[in-house]
């Protein structure tokens, strides 16, 4: 490959060299890797991109992009039985029909005098958001449930002046990994089974903030003994926060009907379509507490009256409050990326209506106990948790002598996705997780099934 000319970029004035150090002499750093210094080590990257020459045409470009996308395959719905924080669900085309519409595709962070309609939008997003969490305030989204349930601690660690966070049961490692970035050299995590307690335990030693626990944990099971941790958080003074899967609220009592006071969770289950492992935004909400509402970083939208007698407008609510009012010195950075995937929560609401609601929360769980008990009986597999209850996600055990990855593989060559390797060791790991939505028929799951008596050894 021939040597690469530097070059300057016609559109981003930054890629003048002499542009870069002006700029870098403003804000006083010596270097771009600066900025990048709060990355760990091990997550940089220490060389250049390998990238090939440009191309040299927009055509050339478009035939090169193309070729690359005929590389993806699709896999029907019936065949993919993965989960665990993405799931394929059911998506109404009315609610492709109505993000799709140019005032809210590229409405990204106007006013309501040039950008009607939006506030609207959003404003009946959290109104039905609401009703399903069972609570009266709820916020424009964030990035993901990752960040939602970051923030949802921040908020309590903000509202009782307390350190300690004690995170119970079986939390997705990943979700762990946000939460911590985002608390760093702020608060202290404790991380504690699914245990009255243990909970009790590491809340006697004090100055916790916040309990957080989950409706369904990262196996999907239905933690029964959440009641039991809000109960305990609030003799300690802490707050409790619960994370929830949305769809879930169809068939389960809404944790802040058991005294939570902050529910989060992702809206990627409610009409947004998984995207390579994205189509994430995240929601928090609480009652309509001065304390909480105070501490939301993100966008809450009202309603108002306005001279115009039963006419009403929409707009923001504490706009101080946010980092768009005061910048630099906003409790934290939000931004509005994920509006979108707000509106199109509000309409994928709409269209189900409670009773829609109930309907799917309780198919997923017909399904999912039909899945374990199906799975159950072929020889050489076994429920990982025979007595709980578990909504979508469940995790089997493989008895014989082939590990999970090799039985996810052998899936796999089958048209068929699931079995995800648990466990840190994914290599030696024996236990394989599954997904089930109200997309899978029973003809579906008895087709794992058959496919895993043939593998399983």
């Amino acid at each position: 490959m021939s040597t690469r000319v530097p070059r300057t970029h016609p559109y981003i004035p930054n890629s003048a060299p002499q542009v870069r150090k002006a700029m870098l002499a403003e804000v006083g750093a010596q270097d771009v890797e600066e900025f990048y210094a709060d990355i760990p080590a091990a997550l940089r990257l220490d060389r250049p991109l390998r990238l090939p020459e440009p191309l040299g045409s927009e055509a050339r470009l478009v035939a090169h992009m193309e070729e690359l996308l005929s590389r993806n395959t699709a896999v029907p719905p019936g065949r993919s039985f993965l989960g665990a924080g993405c799931y394929r669900h059911h998506v109404p085309a009315v609610v492709d029909e109505i993000v799709n519409r140019s005032e809210f595709l590229t409405a990204y962070a106007g006013e309501p005098y040039e950008d009607h309609g939006r506030f609207q939008a959003l404003w009946e997003y959290q109104s039905l958001m609401a009703e399903l969490l069972a609570v009266d305030v709820v916020n424009v989204p964030t990035y993901d449930g990752f960040q939602a349930a970051a923030t949802a601690l921040r908020m309590a660690g903000r509202a009782t002046g307390r350190r300690r966070l004690v995170l119970v049961g079986a939390i997705d490692p990943d979700r762990i990994s946000r939460i911590r970035d985002y608390v760093r050299g702020v608060h202290e995590l404790v991380l504690v089974p699914a245990d009255p307690a243990a909970v009790r335990a590491a809340l006697a030693e004090g100055d916790a903030a916040a309990v957080y626990a989950q409706l369904t944990d990262h196996d999907g099971r239905v933690d029964q003994e959440l009641p039991q941790y809000i109960e305990l958080a609030h003799q300690a003074g802490a707050l409790a926060v619960a994370h929830v899967h949305p769809l879930s609220l169809g068939a389960l009592t809404p944790p802040a009907e058991l005294g939570a006071d902050l529910t989060c969770g992702d809206l990627q289950p409610l009409g947004i379509h998984p995207s390579y492992g994205g189509g994430n935004a995240g929601f928090i909400g609480s009652a309509d507490d001065e304390r909480l509402v105070a501490e939301y970083p993100s966008r809450l939208f009202g309603l108002v009256p306005t001279d115009v007698p039963g006419e009403y407008g929409f707009g923001d609510v504490a706009y101080e409050r946010t980092s768009f009012a005061v910048r630099e010195e906003g409790k934290e950075w939000v931004g509005t990326a994920a509006a979108l995937h707000g509106i199109a929560a509000g309409v994928y609401l709409t269209l189900m209506g409670p009773h829609g609601m109930r309907e799917i929360g309780a198919t997923i769980l017909a399904n999912t106990a039909y899945a374990r008990q199906r799975l159950a009986e072929v020889p050489g597999v076994e429920l990982a948790d025979p007595r709980a209850v578990h909504f979508a996600d469940f995790t089997v055990r493989y008895t014989g002598e082939r590990t999970a990855a090799e039985i996810a593989e052998a899936l796999l060559a089958r048209g068929l996705h699931g079995g995800t390797p648990v466990g840190a060791d994914e290599a030696g790991a024996r236990e394989g997780r599954y997904c089930v939505t109200e997309l899978h028929t029973r003809a579906d799951i008895d087709r794992l099934a058959d496919a895993l008596e043939e593998i399983v050894k």
